[in-house]
């Protein structure tokens, strides 16, 4: 495998702590502690343009397809609906003083992972005219909830809560069903296979561990994958690998069938980041890798087997 750093991008003034594509394969968005909401494309690497500056940190950002919005999640002060091309907000919804760590969007309901331990439940059917209205507030712990990931085949969904466990609710009724005792500090990040056989977890305690989902989320492996806390977990738009990123500054990148590290991306290696990375995103263009970190950097990267 070679991992060729193809582009930097800076522009940010503090942390970048989400990505999210945009509505091409080449596009996507940014957002951090400086509050600027940045648009990117991979092939056009210079011509990053500002679509938001938000008042506050930004943990939580997502492009909703269906009606061509951007969702950012600000840090206790709820929602705002932007439309990029435009650079307008067409809604602001004050759901929470918590703050929004994540953000899912399924047909018509969008999830909402925040720091008090709920799940906000959205009704989005009401867009573009009016804004998305509650369905149901999901409480299932008084530690944060801090990510959340719906199964491919949209049966179920997992969360990943600051009180380690992580707890998998029904989509259609929104019950409870399975509570897993699944680490021994904060799950962070929780991200289903494609195939929806395993789902993968990681968190705090640096272990990346994984879940036979047929069979009752049985765990079937736990690697002690990075030195320090492990932020995020993306697949590869094939499926056949997916990445790790951590505290530890680095990048890993893994197949997926065997679970075996296949290559580390880090400063001394590839020139990556000099602080903590703390999300990524796997593009079908040209399958590249974006990593962007406490460094105020954004990183693409070349992955070839």
């Amino acid at each position: 495998m070679l991992i060729k750093k193809v582009d930097t991008f800076a522009g940010h003034r503090d942390c970048v702590y989400a990505l999210a594509p945009g509505s091409e394969p080449a596009q996507f968005f940014s957002a951090g502690a400086d509050g600027q909401v940045v648009r990117w494309r991979l092939d056009k690497p210079d011509l990053g343009r500002l679509v938001a500056r938000i008042p506050s940190s930004v943990y939580a950002i997502t492009y909703d397809e269906t009606h061509e919005l951007l969702w950012v999640g600000q840090n206790y002060e709820g929602l705002h609906l932007i439309q990029p091309d435009q650079q307008r907000e067409t809604h602001s919804v004050k759901l929470t003083t918590a703050a929004i760590f994540d953000i899912q969007l399924i047909d018509d309901l969008a999830l909402l992972a925040l720091s008090d331990g709920v799940v906000i439940v959205l009704d989005t059917s009401p867009l573009p005219e009016a804004p998305p209205v509650v369905r149901k507030h999901l409480k299932a712990s008084n530690k944060s909830a801090r990510s959340i990931s719906i199964r491919p085949d949209k049966n179920e969904f997992a969360v990943g809560y600051s009180d380690n466990d992580i707890r998998i609710f029904d989509l259609q009724s929104l019950e409870l069903k399975h509570l897993i005792a699944a680490h021994t500090n904060s799950v962070f990040t929780v991200c289903y296979s494609p195939d929806s056989r395993y789902l993968l977890s990681a968190g705090r305690d640096a272990h990346l561990k994984i879940w036979d989902v047929a069979q009752h989320y049985k765990p079937l492996e736990s690697i002690p994958a990075h030195l320090f806390a492990i932020n995020h977990i993306a697949y590869h738009p094939d499926g056949t690998l997916f990445a790790t990123c951590s505290m530890d500054k680095s990048v890993k990148v893994w197949d997926a069938q065997t679970f075996r590290l296949l290559k580390v991306i880090d400063r001394a290696r590839h020139a990556g980041h000099g602080t903590s990375v703390n999300k990524l995103w796997w593009s079908s263009f040209h399958q590249q890798l974006v990593s962007c970190g406490d460094d105020k950097l954004i990183s693409v990267w070349e992955v070839s087997r």
